[in-house]
């Protein structure tokens, strides 16, 4: 019996020892795939290839300064910027230069996209929209060098009475504007029930390259006959929106309209020289307007 009860307790031994190694196994086979599948998941830290640092591709801005509260004349600033950490635009360069370097500096701006016209001013000589002009233009026309090389100069719009540094008085320029009655008018009215005033397609075409003034002022500033002429004559940009009320086949005061640009100083200032359609940002063609306008006068 003894013998039989020894021999029965190393079988038992045995039989939980090949249980034990077998489970010891699979627990250990487990264990190295978890530990596989847990390396797998982890992201391997990789450090970043040091780069080269880029050269400084400095540009010097001349910004006309000046402030009514200091009794100082008009005079230039300088302002280095690093077009490596800078928009592609002027306005780019002068939002720079204000949050970084001249927190006095002043200009107008809002949409920076071309609709709004804030931010008219006279750069390197042309007046356009700070907003949409490159200040690098080989991004614009294929590689050519900018005037002025590496100095940029920014002046408010010309022959202007200026508010401070790059604003200029728009006040005589919207007064004109509103000279003109820049709406729709009819004799009647709308009759009971219409919702609107409708008009043709061919009707509507005709006020294409108008409707898209942004009354920027730049090609009104560009005229020499507006320089020396601004309380009198109208100037480009409030004559094309003129013409574009006139042209409208919905408004019914036409002969109200032309007689009212019928003078010697309002209208016939203009002597094609054409500026204004050279430097307008929108690519319109107010000069061509006005032509519209002298055309319907000698018709009538």
């Amino acid at each position: 019996m003894l013998g039989f009860n020894s021999l029965t307790a190393a079988v038992a031994r045995s039989t939980i020892g090949a249980v034990s190694n077998a489970s010891s196994s699979r627990t250990t086979g487990l264990f190295r795939a978890l530990s596989t599948t847990t390396e797998s998941l982890k992201v391997k830290s990789t450090t970043p290839p040091p780069v080269a640092s880029q050269e400084e591709r400095i540009k010097y801005f001349k910004i006309y300064r000046w402030d009514p509260d200091h009794r100082q004349k008009p005079y230039l600033s300088t302002y280095p910027v690093d077009l490596n950490d800078c928009g592609p635009m002027v306005l780019d360069a002068l939002i720079k230069i204000k949050s970084e370097q001249d927190p006095t500096l002043t200009f107008r701006r809002s949409c920076r996209e071309g609709i709004c016209g804030s931010c008219a001013m006279n750069i390197n000589g042309r007046n356009t929209l700070a907003c949409l002009c490159y200040i690098d233009p080989k991004e614009e026309d294929g590689g050519k060098k900018a005037a002025g090389g590496d100095v940029m100069k920014i002046y408010p719009l010309p022959h202007m009475y200026v508010i401070k540094d790059l604003v200029p008085d728009m006040g005589n320029f919207y007064e004109q504007y509103r000279s003109i009655e820049p709406w729709l008018q009819t004799k009647d009215g709308k009759s009971e029930g219409q919702a609107e005033f409708l008009q043709t397609r061919e009707d509507r075409a005709k006020l294409d390259g108008m409707y898209e003034c942004i009354l920027c002022a730049c090609c009104s500033t560009a005229c020499p006959s507006y320089w020396w002429n601004a309380d009198k004559y109208l100037g480009p940009a409030v004559l094309m929106q003129a013409y574009r009320w006139i042209e409208d086949s919905r408004d019914e005061f036409q002969d109200k309209r032309l007689a009212e640009l019928d003078d010697a100083f309002k209208l016939y200032r203009c002597h094609t020289i054409m500026n204004c359609t050279k430097v307008c940002p929108k690519h319109l063609n107010p000069g061509k307007a006005i032509a519209h306008i002298k055309k319907k006068l000698a018709e009538k």
